[in-house]
């Protein structure tokens, strides 16, 4: 089981290696520093294995389709990589817990957007200019039924890590933890 589990991290994780140091739409780091970051947010918060995995795979559906066969948002990412990213993880074997907090993140932002108009204005260009292609702001009908979800504060934390984890001259030396962790993820998920 842990062999699996090993081959299907190498095969994930080759994706971080083929296109980790890519410009991350617009911030001032990259793919693998901005994922990098955000999994040791929600590690140094104390949280599980299983959201510490989503913080760091929350945007990974950029490379998963980071051949262009998806639609761009004017250059800043692809449209729907939280879906993208969501599907991709699934078919990995990674639990439906880490794939549904993937694909959360920017419902994440179109509520604080709607909830907290002004969160709007601490989102970094970048952010401002993708959110339009998210849906934009939320209606109240749709928030209140994101907070119906029981990870609903759990999703907003995972969208301010995100928000975060876009600082320059942090190094990445966490993929070798991380790793693990996904293999004893997937690991502990064959045994169920």
């Amino acid at each position: 089981m842990t062999l699996h589990a090993t081959a299907i991290v190498n095969h994930v994780f080759a994706l971080y290696e083929l296109h980790g140091d890519d410009d991350y739409i617009g911030e001032p780091v990259s793919q693998l520093e901005h994922m990098s970051q955000a999994a040791a947010l929600a590690e140094a918060e104390g949280f599980e294995d299983e959201v510490i995995l989503a913080a760091f795979f929350h945007d990974i559906g950029h490379l998963c389709a980071a051949g262009g066969e998806t639609l761009s948002m004017d250059g800043f990412g692809n449209v729907d990589h939280e879906k993208i990213g969501a599907d991709y993880l699934r078919k990995q074997g990674f639990s439906e817990r880490v794939a549904a907090l993937v694909e959360s993140h920017v419902v994440a932002k179109r509520y604080l957007t709607y909830k907290f108009p002004q969160y709007y204005q601490q989102l970094s260009e970048a952010s401002k200019a993708t959110l339009q292609f998210q849906g934009g702001v939320m209606t109240a009908a749709e928030a209140a039924e994101f907070e119906l979800n029981a990870d609903a504060e759990l999703i907003i934390k995972l969208r301010q890590w995100d928000d975060m984890a876009k600082e320059t001259s942090i190094p990445v030396n966490n993929i070798d933890h991380i790793k693990q962790k996904a293999i004893n993820h997937l690991t502990h998920i064959k045994r169920q």
